[in-house]
């Protein structure tokens, strides 16, 4: 057994799914969950063949579609109850590239980190085949994410993730309110605020050329939505914090000038 366990959510990936997985254990840092929600195309089929095929491999059946966040947060489990010692998020579509896997798990190296991110959006970061609007969309609810947060990551929307496996306990999983994509910034939110550490390293980004992309409209205002009352709720707070410490100043007795000191 790897130390690390790459955890690949499916639903109807049959195209791709063979090719990643393949990629992955090329890279032999880390074994395989794949967790997939009754993928109606035989993607859990083509699973289960490959979990035949390599001992690295296990899979996980879901009934039906349950989104993206409780797939990740079942992989968690799952990889926790078995001792994995670092937890990686990674789309099934060959979106991330396995191969900058070897680079973010040896971060973890250092003890000082917690969350390794894939950014698409720091320095060195490539993107490729995104059209203009998909672009712009990423950019701007990153940096509507930074401004309303108070945070500095640039890509907190990003789902290439290795989380150590302390991390996730101090996370607390049973918190987590989004089901869809925006549970890549309730994860990255509430991980800040527990005090974790995290760190950016720039990767290659590449559009699916197969199957269809899950990203809607409906994804995008649940995202804004959520994003604005964490927003609004950490605003709260500082006021609250603010007006608890004046209180807590000591009283400063006003001297008259005018008025001998008395003796």
């Amino acid at each position: 057994m790897n130390e690390a366990l790459v955890i690949i959510p499916t639903y109807n990936e049959k195209e791709n799914i063979s090719s990643i997985v393949a990629r992955v254990l090329t890279t032999r840092r880390a074994d395989v969950l794949i967790v997939d929600d009754g993928s109606p195309d035989g993607t859990g089929e083509i699973a289960d063949h490959l979990a035949r095929l390599y001992e690295e491999v296990s899979v996980l059946h879901r009934p039906g579609k349950q989104g993206l966040g409780r797939a990740y947060v079942a992989g968690f489990d799952w990889g926790r109850a078995r001792g994995y010692k670092a937890l990686v998020e990674m789309d099934a579509d060959g979106s991330h590239h396995p191969e900058s896997l070897p680079l973010m798990l040896d971060m973890l190296d250092d003890d000082t980190i917690d969350i390794v991110l894939g950014s698409r959006w720091v320095q060195g970061g490539v993107v490729v085949n995104w059209p203009l609007r998909r672009r712009l969309l990423s950019r701007g609810g990153n940096a509507y994410a930074r401004i309303a947060l108070g945070i500095s990551i640039k890509d907190a929307t990003g789902g290439y993730r290795v989380y150590r496996r302390s991390a996730i306990e101090r996370i607390r999983l049973t918190t987590i309110e989004s089901d869809g994509y925006c549970f890549q910034l309730d994860m990255l939110w509430r991980g800040l605020q527990t005090g974790l550490r995290v760190v950016e390293v720039p990767i290659i980004f590449t559009e699916r050329t197969h199957g269809t992309s899950k990203m809607s409209g409906m994804i995008v205002a649940e995202s804004l939505m959520r994003v604005t009352r964490w927003g609004l709720q950490r605003r709260a707070q500082s006021v609250t914090e603010l007006v608890l410490h004046r209180r807590r100043l000591p009283s400063v007795r006003t001297v008259n000038r005018t008025q001998a000191p008395s003796r």
